[in-house]
């Protein structure tokens, strides 16, 4: 039992920040970082907003053209944060639930087990979080030169800056080099721990699974993977809210025309499919042959139950003493079809229509707001009692 529960204690929850936010009080049953989170995104915030009120540029800053800032800071990494409180104890459930249904049989064990040291080691490193860190202050400094205000104003590089801010502004240098440095460090951060959980779930594809095909959750026994991804939602929305910000910036600025949008829209979307579904795909050949080999058998098994069945009931011999109404042999008849029936709708992967809409829900939803550049709220008001009132 012991053993058991030390394999069911898998997390990708690690790292130097991870221990930093325990250190600080701000990591609350070793699964909750909404309140790292929150301090992480708020203090920059609330300091970018101190330096631009000192420089007299408050006004320029709570612009439409300034809503990337609030939105990558106040929205998208507390949601980062949200995300990976809600899904880390989906990931330690998941391996629970394979090994009490014996997805994964007590003799591949052992490996499950060595997989999960393999990724507590890579979880806990501080490489790859430094190598982020390095790569993320690189491109703050290639990008610090930008002038903020100059962009927010809808000035080309190296123009001049309508507001009269100085490039060198405190401001402008603490959002390339501390604001926007954070953002792209945790979300680095969040793609590495995606990597780790689909190399994983590809260690796990190469274990001796033992898949049912009459499985009810029509996955073998794999559906818990379904609620394990719906909890990336908050992190499908983050990522939205930023792009949609970013264009609802372009938008302002003049820089993109609002038909421009639509190509990015897409791009949401592959993206998030790509990132939160394709790693449901790791497994599907491990269901596929599940799958082949359970028609297989059923169909082998059906045809030598009916072909006994129409001889009993059906056949030129004596008729069974057995009263028809109410035996076991039809009951059993009926069974048998719905297993063949899960069998033939069983998925290659633990797919459903609500995680679809889960996923598109949280991917549109910050996009909706980009709509209002092409009709006003105004104007939808006007037309709406306009329609109400048969005008």
């Amino acid at each position: 039992m012991d053993k058991d529960k030390g394999l069911a204690d898998f997390s990708l929850l690690g790292g130097p920040l991870y221990r930093l936010g325990c250190r600080l009080g701000l990591v609350r049953d070793g699964t909750d970082t909404i309140a790292l989170g929150f301090v992480l995104g708020a203090i920059p915030w609330l300091i970018l907003v101190a330096l631009a009120l000192v420089e007299g540029l408050g006004r320029v800053l709570f612009s439409i053209g300034a809503i990337g800032a609030h939105v990558r800071l106040l929205v998208a990494i507390p949601l980062f944060f949200v995300c990976e409180a809600f899904i880390d104890p989906r990931f330690a459930a998941f391996v629970r639930e394979i090994l009490r249904s014996q997805v994964v049989p007590a003799i591949e064990r052992p490996a499950l087990e060595s997989e999960i040291a393999r990724i507590a080691r890579w979880r806990d490193a501080w490489l790859p979080e430094a190598c982020f860190l390095l790569v993320v202050v690189l491109l703050a400094w290639s990008d610090s030169n930008q002038n903020f205000f100059a962009q927010l104003s809808g000035s080309a590089e190296g123009s001049s800056n309508p507001s009269g801010v100085s490039e060198a502004s405190w401001t402008s240098q603490w959002y390339w080099m501390v604001c926007i440095t954070l953002f792209r460090f945790l979300l680095l951060r969040w793609l590495w721990r995606l990597v780790l959980w689909c190399f994983f779930l590809w260690r796990v594809s190469r274990l001796k699974l033992r898949l049912v095909p009459t499985h009810p959750d029509r996955a073998g026994g794999l559906g818990y993977l379904e609620l394990v991804h719906t909890e990336f939602t908050p992190l499908i929305f983050a990522i939205s809210a930023a792009q949609s910000a970013s264009l609802a910036q372009d938008i302002a600025a003049g820089r993109i025309a609002f038909d421009a949008i639509y190509p990015g829209v897409a791009l949401v979307l592959i993206a998030d499919a790509v990132l939160f579904l394709g790693p449901l795909f790791i497994l599907s050949r491990k269901l596929w042959k599940c799958r082949v080999r359970g028609t297989s058998d059923y169909n082998a098994f059906a045809e030598r139950y009916v072909d006994e069945f129409d001889r009993k009931w059906l056949g030129a011999g004596p008729t069974p003493k057995e009263p028809l109404l109410g035996t076991a042999d039809i009951q059993s008849l009926a069974d048998l079809s719905t297993s063949i029936d899960i069998i033939r709708d069983m998925r290659t992967a633990p797919v459903s229509l609500n995680l679809l809409i889960y996923m598109a829900v949280a991917a549109l939803l910050p996009l909706l707001p980009l709509a209002l550049f092409k009709f006003p709220l105004v104007y939808l008001i006007e037309k709406f009692f306009e329609r109400l009132a048969g005008v």
